[in-house]
């Protein structure tokens, strides 16, 4: 499963989202304050905050922007967001894949309750300059309407309550634009760099492509 593809269709399709998704996010666009400055990325919309770092992650061959890379007390979020079905979900379905595939890695998962619901707690296999050894993830996932934004946390606010506590906040603070051209569930909506400056004149994060 590569990162922008989720995989087939399972039969478990029951939403999961926090009970106070609706006003503590993440938000729908139609939910979010439409006064409120934000870093406009296409399929996603940032809220600006001092020592944000912001990168946007692109395919090589396509040169498409595929995912959301935020830096943020000592973590790192990684976020996508895809298309839905309006009255289904897809994290009960990706998290088994997820699960799967890093067992298929050689790493070990758990699956513990977290503040957006179910989420996956992994231990993966890595190389660093020929040294083996592992890195810790968590993986998250909320159901909206007619979407589902999937979050990687690593670094502090793997292991780290406190650091956990601020980047879960800036996970719960992304507004998700769906918008309304027809997609298959499952797609990755579409993800650019800002075309201007945030909405309502804030500063921006700074950007990087990588």
């Amino acid at each position: 499963m590569s990162d922008n593809e989720i995989g087939p269709i399972a039969d478990d399709d029951a939403k999961s989202a926090p009970a106070d998704r609706e006003t503590n996010g993440p938000l729908d666009e139609s939910e979010a304050n439409a006064v409120r400055p934000y870093v406009d990325l296409g399929g996603v919309k940032i809220v600006p905050r001092a020592d944000l770092q912001l990168r946007l992650e692109v395919e090589e061959g396509s040169k498409r922007v595929v995912a959301v890379g935020l830096d943020y007390a000592g973590s790192s979020l990684q976020v996508q967001p895809f298309a839905a079905p309006r009255s289904s979900g897809l994290w009960n379905e990706i998290r088994a894949q997820i699960v799967d595939q890093i067992h298929k890695q050689g790493g070990t998962t758990t699956i513990s309750g977290g503040p957006f619901g179910p989420e996956v707690l992994a231990e993966i296999p890595v190389n660093n300059g020929g040294q083996a050894g592992t890195r810790l993830a968590r993986f998250v996932g909320v159901d909206g309407p007619r979407w589902f934004l999937r979050g990687v946390i690593a670094g502090e606010g793997a292991v780290d309550p406190a650091a956990a506590a601020q980047v879960e906040d800036l996970f719960r603070s992304i507004v998700v634009v769906r918008g309304n051209t027809p997609m298959p569930p499952r797609d990755l909506i579409p993800l650019n760099m800002p075309a201007a400056a945030p909405t309502g004149d804030a500063p921006a994060a700074p950007i990087q492509t990588v």
